[in-house]
């Protein structure tokens, strides 16, 4: 298998914010992870009606993580597309400005679509330092961002996964 690209799709399912947070933090160095709420949530994620788990493992916090074999997560349009060198966010044959948050935010996103990227992550990525407080700057920046891909009416989405962070949804 040598030379064959292999993608993998961590799933975790913890009940609670707190479980989920800790989830995070666990799969932070994942190519890919997503943190559920049950079991029902992964399945319709995957587009699956029944989901046999490839592997389980059971972290203190009495959370279950299940490894799927190959990532199912669409690449991003090919319409969509940030030019770092212009800063500006370009859907089909239109664009429109993006600051430098927003710049680094959607970078991130874009560049692994599909994939959740931790509130702590993207904070160190984009703001260049671990501080969450409250979090109203990131979700600020997110709201922008959301309207100017509405502004453009991109297909792609911004989604949150609660208590965790955000990923990009190709539509």
């Amino acid at each position: 298998m040598q030379g064959i690209p292999f993608a993998s799709l961590v799933i975790g399912i913890a009940s609670s914010p707190a479980q989920r947070r800790q989830l995070a933090r666990l799969l932070g160095a994942s190519d890919a992870f997503l943190i559920v709420s049950n079991v029902d949530q992964a399945r319709e994620f995957l587009g699956v009606a029944d989901m046999p788990p490839v592997a389980t493992v059971t972290p203190p916090a009495q959370t279950v993580i299940a490894e799927a074999a190959q990532s199912t997560s669409p690449p991003p349009p090919p319409e969509l597309a940030v030019d770092s060198d212009r800063r500006v966010l370009r859907w089909r044959d239109q664009e429109i400005d993006l600051t430098r948050l927003e710049h680094d935010f959607l970078l991130c996103l874009v560049d692994a679509p599909g994939q959740v990227w931790t509130y702590e992550r993207l904070h160190l990525k984009v703001w260049g330092n671990r501080h969450l407080g409250r979090g109203s700057d990131m979700h600020s920046v997110v709201r922008r961002v959301r309207r100017k891909l509405a502004w453009l009416n991109a297909a792609a989405t911004i989604h949150a996964v609660r208590g965790v962070g955000f990923r990009l949804a190709p539509v």
